[in-house]
């Protein structure tokens, strides 16, 4: 099987020929290739091409357009901070809606404008459909409705606003999930399998305001995704255990799940859900022994079940020792399930 059919199969309950292998990498394929972070970041060629090279080397079932969680919002304008071999990030002190009546001018940006770090994205989608389609499950990406307003007004006030503002709360959420739907359309349309939602900030909340705040947004989004005819993937990082059983109800077709998250109670909350992870990308992945690495993904595939995909609990830090991922895809490649 291709890394292609072997997601796909692994999604839709048919067998496969070994388990489904996902790992994220960021700055560890743009070092892998030579090339600081900032330039992978930024230019969509050479996503591709670390990427490529990467998934290949070390036998991941895909590639990904995930960089960083700012492409967005610099495309609305906000003040964004770059650096030569570290991930853009937001000036928080700056942050576009410090001045929350600013949303009510704010208008949707243009994935499809010439220059943009959207349309970076956009490219770099058309990329890979053009030289690996088929080969591996090509996964496009788009923030989160609470991860996106945590960049464009900041995450610290954002947490606040729950309490003080809630209905600008869901005013923002709606209109990051206009932009996102839109942004995701193009990406579809140029070839990906598959729409990551990043929502980091989701953690962040506690289950009443994930229910009541970040869930129904995230449906309209993930719904969305599946009317386009794109698979999605929902990668929370951090403790979401207390709203598990409210993101089963999501319909992903895959949950990344943090190190921090115990599997057996991913498999309580939810019994059907195809979850990936989640070994401790630090402690197991980084600094730990091919040996641990392989035992740590046994216990999570044991307890997983046959819904699981191997990979880490997050990032691959860009340090990782290349045994400790061969130990990883050694694993995933021993195991069949039918």
């Amino acid at each position: 099987m291709t890394g292609y059919d072997r997601i796909l199969a692994t999604i839709e309950g048919k067998p496969v020929d070994s388990l489904a292998y996902m790992p994220i990498t960021m700055m560890f394929a743009a070092d892998f290739v030579g090339v600081p972070f900032g330039e992978y970041a930024t230019d969509y060629r050479t996503l591709v091409r670390g990427q490529i090279a990467t998934a290949r080397e070390f036998g991941f079932d895909h590639v990904t357009t995930m960089t960083d969680p700012a492409r967005e919002a610099a495309d609305h304008g906000a003040d964004v901070c770059y650096f030569d071999d570290a991930p853009p990030a937001m000036n928080e002190a700056n942050a576009l809606l410090h001045d929350k009546s600013r949303l009510e001018t704010l208008k949707p940006f243009d994935p499809l404008k010439p220059g943009s770090r959207t349309f970076d994205r956009v490219l770099a989608v058309q990329e890979y459909a053009r030289q690996v389609k088929g080969e591996f499950f090509i996964e496009g990406w788009v923030e989160g409705p609470c991860a996106e307003a945590a960049d464009l007004r900041g995450i610290n006030t954002l947490m606040t606003d729950f309490i003080d503002d809630p209905d600008f709360i869901r005013r923002l959420f709606a209109f990051n999930v206009e932009c996102a739907l839109r942004f995701a359309e193009e990406q579809v349309k140029a070839g990906a399998d598959e729409i990551g939602v990043g929502d980091a900030a989701a953690s962040l909340v506690g289950p009443r305001y994930y229910r009541d705040f970040v869930f129904p947004y995230e449906k309209i989004l993930v719904d969305g995704l599946h009317a386009m005819g794109a698979r999605v993937r929902l990668h929370i990082c951090g403790n979401i255990g207390r709203s598990l059983a409210d993101v089963a109800k999501l319909g992903c077709d895959i949950v990344d799940i943090d190190s921090m998250v115990p599997m057996d109670r991913v498999r309580a909350e939810m019994p059907e859900q195809v979850a990936c992870g989640n070994i401790d990308p630090v402690k197991v992945l980084r600094n730990g022994t091919p040996e641990m690495v392989r035992e740590a993904v046994a216990a999570c595939h044991r307890t997983a079940g046959k819904r699981f995909i191997v990979g880490a609990g997050c990032e691959v830090p860009r340090d990782t020792k290349y045994e400790n991922l061969n130990a990883m895809l050694r694993y995933a490649r021993s195991e069949h399930v039918a």
